[in-house]
């Protein structure tokens, strides 16, 4: 059976973002990496974030869609359709753009990085996530009104994955969230980086066996309160080179993923990237919290989220995170 088409998007437009994640989402639209979540820098002068144009092209339509109802978010999100002619593997496909309250319209001329409006905080979002510009990209024959079917992404850039050994201290608190000052972008600006996993044998190896290794791709995902996650390199075949197992469409067994030999759960046969989580518990600290938010980023204030809406931590406290099969 041929591999679905995919989209690459390379280095040019993701430099424009802060953040991306192309799993940390709970909508079945980031199934399998097919739509990508992009962090503009944040405003520095108290301003509304703009939303930068990820490609080039003509505006198709804009149209005002329902959104869940939250007390945080306002009563409509709304959808962009561009017409793209670049960059070159977007060129002829449809891209689907959310979360911005348009400033453009149908029949408008954008480039790259041009303003498509304000970023709106949707009820699409749990009250932890920051705000963003969802993405994702139709051929001429596909129908780009529906919430799923978008093309699955590469990445053009090779995220940095960085050593984490589950410590750290919390730097800035949220209602909540909790964020963590490790593991610290060692190049702030200059490269994407991202929790490293650990990646060891087929699924057949036990969760204490000493084959587990270093060297995996970056987490992405929210660990374990979306239903599973991805481990990110610049193509497929990147993740696993060094283990010696097979990750690509046709790998005949899949990998196990950890985090400091904590077993997450099952990497993809299919895909070579996106993770089943187990049925694990994080707990920081010995208690437990609602997860971990796991993306890449560029910016100096990266470091580990905690999701922890039960559990407040003030600035300064030291942490240990651990994860565990539920019980």
């Amino acid at each position: 059976m041929a591999a679905t088409a995919s989209v690459t998007l390379p280095e040019s437009v993701l430099a424009q973002y802060a953040r991306f994640s192309l799993y940390n989402s709970p909508y079945p639209a980031h199934d399998a990496g097919c739509a990508i979540d992009l962090y503009p820098e944040p405003p520095r002068d108290g301003r509304t974030t703009i939303a930068p144009s990820p490609v080039s092209g003509t505006v198709r339509e804009t149209r005002t869609v329902r959104a869940p109802q939250q007390p945080y978010a306002v009563e409509h999100d709304h959808l962009v359709l561009i017409d793209c002619d670049g960059p070159d593997d977007c060129a002829g496909l449809t891209a689907r753009l959310l979360h911005v309250d348009p400033t453009v319209a149908a029949g408008d001329r954008v480039d790259r990085g041009d303003s498509l409006g304000e970023l709106v905080r949707a009820g699409f979002f749990a009250p932890w996530v920051d705000n963003h510009l969802h993405v994702g990209f139709r051929a001429p024959e596909q129908n780009p009104y529906r919430a799923s079917g978008s093309l699955p992404l590469e990445l053009g850039v090779d995220p940095q994955p960085l050593d984490w050994d589950g410590t750290g201290m919390v730097v800035a608190t949220g209602e909540t969230y909790a964020i963590l000052n490790e593991p610290a972008h060692p190049n702030p600006g200059a490269e994407f980086v991202g929790v490293r996993a650990d990646t060891g044998g087929p699924t057949s190896l036990s969760r204490s066996s000493s084959e587990y290794h270093s060297n995996g791709g970056v987490l992405d995902g929210g660990l374990p309160h979306y239903d599973g996650g991805g481990l990110l390199a610049s193509s497929a075949s990147d993740v696993g080179a060094e283990t010696g197992v097979s990750v690509g469409a046709d790998s005949a067994a899949a990998e196990l993923v950890s985090l400091n030999e904590d077993r997450l759960g099952v990497r993809s046969a299919d895909d070579g990237r996106s993770i089943a989580w187990d049925d694990v518990a994080v707990t920081a600290n010995g208690e437990p919290i609602t997860g971990l938010s796991l993306f890449c980023a560029r910016d100096s204030e990266f470091g580990v989220k905690l999701i922890c809406p039960e559990q407040a931590f003030e600035i300064g406290d030291a942490v240990q995170v651990r994860v565990r099969p539920e019980r």
